[in-house]
């Protein structure tokens, strides 16, 4: 098995140890660092020695001992031999609490920094310094909050099985939705994206959605991650430009995730309740529905975001609601609704506000005033995908 192999292989079986490990012992953050050094062992012995078997077993085993080890004293951790380690016999559960640690991650005192954080190094099997690059911050950052959530998680105390799992849902659905946003538009950086971190999210809502498939928002969330990510391929040039919905050669979309994400879509729409989830899925939907640009029902995304707006207010559901107006009763609609949102704080300066007066404006026919905001919306994000984007469109303005 080669090395990117053994990664991935790792990545998968690792949280499912920590997972049993916690379970077991009642620790998380010893249990934690006991599996990153039979993960770190592992990435060492097995490329030369060949993948044992049963991974999770040898993992269990190693990961125990070192537990054991640092329970007994640290100097007896430092003397333990790695031939002794592989002769102990340790018991592999047959169930994967692998959802159930992930739960454990998105304990409710820990901020959704630490959760995201957390998420990723333990059931994500991300390390550190990976973190780092895919959120762009110092990765003494990341190692800060990682540990001082694992404290936090100590001093809360708590039963492991999660047993709040109903109530700690919006917050776990939440914290892959933010992973999924960072991943598919990073918040800055040279890249438009970072596929990884939305495959991460991807993945992990699976995760979710195969114990829970009847939960009418954990389908959402999964139909409207893949939907969106469905559009990867065609959203930027060669050269990593951005390319906007309405311009993207949609021969280019993955009609594999895009036939996934219309039958999830459906699906959630039967739950008893209706929520954000579901909704942003249906619109999702809508556009993944239309051969072209100009077959896109405005009107029923226009409803959508309607509604929307109505059980889950937020600046960004009006902004979009307003280039959904504009598509419908034209720009200088869209341009009214968007007033309303100059004084909220949360939008003041904000690129994506400035961006899409600057868009509306374009098409109402005010160049000038357009080019002004599209280079103050460039200014306003990090994201250097972006600002060549938004340059680009004030350039093609000027006099």
């Amino acid at each position: 098995m080669t090395g990117p192999a053994i990664e991935d292989l790792l990545r998968e079986v690792m949280p499912q140890v920590l997972g049993a490990l916690v379970r077991r012992f009642g620790q998380f953050e010893g249990c934690e660092d006991a599996v990153q050094e039979a993960g770190l062992a592992a990435s060492v012995q097995w490329p030369a020695q060949g993948v044992p078997v049963n991974p999770r077993g040898w993992l269990m085993t190693v990961a125990s001992r070192r537990l054991i080890d640092e329970v007994r004293s640290e100097s007896a951790r430092r003397e333990r031999e790695s031939a002794q380690v592989a002769d102990v016999v340790v018991e592999v559960p047959d169930t994967d609490d692998t959802l159930l640690l992930l739960f454990l991650c998105c304990h409710p005192v820990l901020t959704a920094a630490s959760q995201t954080a957390l998420t990723l190094r333990a059931v994500g099997g991300l390390t550190t310094a990976e973190i780092a690059r895919a959120f762009l911050v110092p990765e003494a950052t990341v190692a800060a909050r990682i540990s001082r959530a694992k404290q936090r998680i100590r001093a809360a105390g708590g039963p492991f099985p999660v047993r709040d799992m109903a109530e700690r849902l919006p917050v776990v659905l939440h914290v892959l939705y933010l992973i999924f946003n960072e991943g598919y538009t990073a918040s800055s950086g040279s890249s438009l994206e970072r596929a990884d971190l939305a495959g991460e999210a991807i993945r992990l809502a699976r995760l979710v959605h195969a114990q829970l498939p009847s939960d009418g928002e954990v389908t959402g969330l999964l139909a409207l991650m893949l939907l969106t990510h469905a559009r990867r391929r065609a959203r930027t040039t060669a050269g990593g430009d951005l390319v906007p919905l309405e311009s993207q050669d949609r021969t280019g979309w993955d009609r594999a995730l895009i036939e996934e994400g219309l039958a999830l879509a459906k699906g959630s729409l039967g739950a008893p309740e209706l929520g954000p989830y579901q909704l942003q899925a249906a619109i999702a939907a809508t556009h993944a529905d239309a051969a072209t640009a100009a077959e896109t029902n405005w009107r029923q995304v226009y409803a959508l975001y309607l509604i929307l707006e109505r059980i889950a207010p937020n600046p960004m559901v009006t902004l979009n609601r307003a280039v959904a107006l504009a598509e419908v009763d034209g720009p200088r609609a869209g341009l009214a609704l968007l007033a309303g949102l100059d004084g909220d704080e949360r939008m003041a300066g904000h690129h994506r506000l400035l961006s899409v007066r600057a868009h509306l404006l374009e098409k109402a026919g005010d160049s000038a005033a357009a080019r002004e905001l599209y280079r103050r919306a460039a200014r306003a994000t990090a994201s250097l995908a972006e600002q060549r984007y938004l340059e680009s469109r004030a350039h093609r303005l000027r006099p």
